[in-house]
């Protein structure tokens, strides 16, 4: 299955709803598999009405409308065998990267990255994204740099900075808590 030309197909839909799709996920399991969408706002940086000047995010109002009008899709145009369940989700902190474009405006940030084949010998790397130029991504980890293209990727997803959101202590200066 091509979860990209799934994805755009989506897009067409959820663009009525000012919802975009981030990514498909499509988990296979003996007997239900699963298909999670993930979506966005296509209006990211408006602010809510409702809260006055802070951004809106998707909220379970936009995932319900957005599974009704997908499972509808879905039902009409049978694009995946077998039996399966919907889910349907915002990001979360620890967003997935699903293309190219989506890791250029995580530079700078930490991520997770699982590759399709070994790279150096690894198929997990953690570290910050310092570029992407030409599909070709690069990551510092453990004291080094990997550079790879991102048709390696298998799945990718930024590492929240719990410090920065306010969930763990702040670090005292000379590196003790």
């Amino acid at each position: 299955m091509d979860t990209q030309a799934l994805a755009q197909r989506f897009n067409e839909v959820l663009a009525d709803l000012g919802l975009e799709c981030l990514g498909v996920e499509f988990i296979p399991a003996h007997g239900q598999s699963t298909l999670r969408v993930y979506l966005e706002l296509l209006d990211k940086d408006a602010p809510d009405p409702d809260v006055g000047a802070e951004r809106r995010e998707v909220g379970i109002e936009d995932c319900e409308k957005a599974s009704r009008e997908l499972s509808a899709l879905l039902d009409v145009e049978d694009p995946i065998p077998g039996h399966y369940v919907l889910e349907v989700s915002s990001p979360g902190i620890d967003r997935p990267l699903f293309n190219a474009g989506q890791f250029a405006k995580a530079v700078g940030q930490e991520v997770k990255v699982l590759l399709r084949a070994p790279l150096e010998g690894r198929r997990r790397l953690r570290g910050k994204l310092v570029s992407v130029r030409d599909g070709q991504i690069a990551l510092e980890g453990e004291d080094k740099t990997f550079e790879f293209g991102h048709p390696m990727v298998e799945s990718a997803r930024l590492v929240p900075d719990w410090v920065a959101l306010g969930y763990a202590p702040q670090p005292k200066p000379g590196g003790k808590r």
